[in-house]
């Protein structure tokens, strides 16, 4: 019987071998592949009608064509596309998150915190890419290095709870001096809302009871953060 060999032009196979992204990342080195390309290596391969490059840009467009925003994205997001099943989704979130750990081992962390952009980098390992509003705290010493950052809650995307009890009760247990206040908001929105600003004053006349001070609350993105003490509402 005669092989059958396919004629879809699709096929990475009937590409010419250097356009292959396994072989044009073996022959030119990784950095000449397109975010697309990388994909189509993890997941193997296409379908009928898309090659695995084609199903990559696919995802890549799901991302916004932004490897921070497909970060976000769920298993169940995934395999929405015709081809991801179960497996190959996973597959890419674990490089993903792989790649955020890489990000993170390399950036050079200050665990003194001197201001809010040193709060902002010790925060990005526990809040970027996250989908849902996360409440955490940064316990310092009395000279200003973080001790603990502690989850106080998670809640959906538009908001989460606080126990104002809980969060001296953790700071107390710890023996800390000092706290930070930080939650994120995963539309990005920079502006606090006016919970936000009630919650904050709340915090700190609790702290200030306590003799326990409250520095600084901030509001964290992806993009950037917020300050409560850089724009004076502390």
């Amino acid at each position: 019987m005669a092989k059958y060999e396919s004629t879809n032009p699709r096929n990475i196979l009937n590409w010419s071998e250097e356009d292959r992204p396994r072989e044009k990342l073996h022959l030119k080195g990784r950095e000449v592949l397109s975010d697309a390309e990388l994909i189509a290596i993890l997941i193997g391969s296409g379908t009928f009608e898309n090659s695995a490059v084609d199903v990559g840009k696919i995802i890549m467009d799901l991302g916004n064509n932004n490897i921070n925003e497909l970060a976000k994205l769920t298993v169940k997001d995934l395999t929405k596309i015709r081809g991801i099943g179960k497996a190959k989704a996973i597959t890419i979130l674990a490089a993903l998150e792989l790649g955020r750990r890489r990000s993170e081992k390399t950036m050079e962390r200050k665990r003194k915190i001197t201001g809010p952009e040193s709060v902002y980098d010790e925060m990005r390992q526990h809040l970027l890419d996250k989908p849902n509003e996360e409440f955490w705290i940064l316990l310092l010493n009395r000279g200003n290095t973080v001790m603990r950052a502690m989850q106080v809650s998670k809640g959906g995307v538009a908001g989460t709870s606080v126990d104002i009890k809980l969060i001296f009760k953790l700071a107390i247990d710890h023996l800390a001096s000092s706290l930070i206040l930080v939650h994120n908001h995963p539309s990005g929105q920079l502006i606090p809302s006016h919970a936000d600003i009630l919650l904050t004053s709340q915090i700190k006349e609790a702290g200030r009871l306590l003799d326990m001070p409250v520095l600084d609350h901030m509001i964290f993105t992806d993009q950037g953060y917020y300050s409560f003490t850089d724009e004076g509402d502390m």
